[in-house]
C-alpha cells in the first residue's frame, strides 16, 4: 500500500526534468550564498532529538502516573517513528539522488557540504512530518496539532535553507512522514483496539 502512495511522488521528483529546473530556481530563492543563520541551524538540529524525547517522555508520563492511555499514546508515537525510519532509509537507498550542492556545485550552498548522504526523501522532514501526524492522531488537540504542524513545516524549510535537499525532496518527505503515521495508526487501531469478544452465559 505505501509504495502505490509513494511512487508517483518518487518517480515525479526523480525523473521529470522539468521538475529538476522548478527544484532548483525555488531553492536559489531560498538558500543564502553563506552566513547562514544560527536559528535554523538549531532547528534542523533539533529534530533527531525531539522525535525520540517526545514519545519517550510521554511514555515516562503514563508509566509514573499510571495512565495506561497515555503510555499507549507515547508507544504508537514512538512506533510511527521508528517506521518512518525504516521507510525512509530504503527510499533513500532505491532513489540514490545526489545533494544538490553536489550536483550544483557553486549554486547552491550547503551548510554541510562534506554530508554524502543521499537526498531524496528528506530524512529530517520525513521525520518531523511523522512526529506531527502522530502526535495530532493520539491527542487530537488544537493547541497540540498547529504547534507539531509548524515546527514540521519549520524543519522542511530549515532543509532548503541550508542547501541540504531540493523542494522535492521535502515534500517527499512530508509525504513519507504523513503516509507512515497514518499507516501505523491504522496498523495499531485494526491489530490492538479490537473490542474484546463478550461471553454469554450457557443456558
Amino acid at each position: 500500500m505505501l509504495k502505490y502512495y509513494l511512487l508517483p511522488i518518487l518517480l515525479w521528483t526523480a525523473n521529470c526534468a522539468c521538475a529538476q529546473n522548478v527544484d532548483v530556481n525555488i531553492l536559489k530563492s531560498i538558500n543564502p550564498s553563506g552566513n547562514f543563520s544560527g536559528y535554523w541551524k538549531t532547528t534542523t538540529n533539533s529534530i533527531f532529538k525531539v522525535s525520540g524525547a517526545v514519545p519517550i517522555g510521554i511514555m515516562i508520563a503514563g508509566g509514573v502516573s499510571g495512565d495506561r492511555e497515555l503510555l499507549k499514546k507515547g508507544l504508537h508515537i514512538g512506533e510511527a517513528v521508528l517506521a518512518n525510519a525504516l521507510v525512509t532509509e530504503l527510499l533513500k537507498r532505491s532513489a540514490m539522488r545526489d545533494r544538490p550542492s553536489a550536483t550544483w556545485d557553486g549554486v547552491i550552498h550547503a551548510y554541510k557540504p562534506g554530508n554524502d548522504r543521499k537526498s531524496l526523501p528528506s530524512g529530517h522532514t520525513s521525520a518531523a512530518f511523522s512526529l506531527a501526524v502522530s502526535t495530532s492522531l493520539e491527542f487530537k488537540k488544537w493547541y497540540i496539532t498547529v504547534p507539531a504542524f509548524a515546527y514540521a513545516a519549520s524543519i522542511g524549510y530549515s532543509r532548503m535553507y541550508l542547501g541540504a535537499h531540493y523542494p522535492s525532496d521535502v515534500l517527499a518527505g512530508a509525504a513519507v512522514g504523513t503516509g507512515t503515521a497514518l499507516l501505523t495508526h491504522w496498523a495499531n487501531k485494526k491489530l490492538f483496539n479490537r473490542p474484546k469478544p463478550t461471553l454469554k452465559p450457557l443456558p
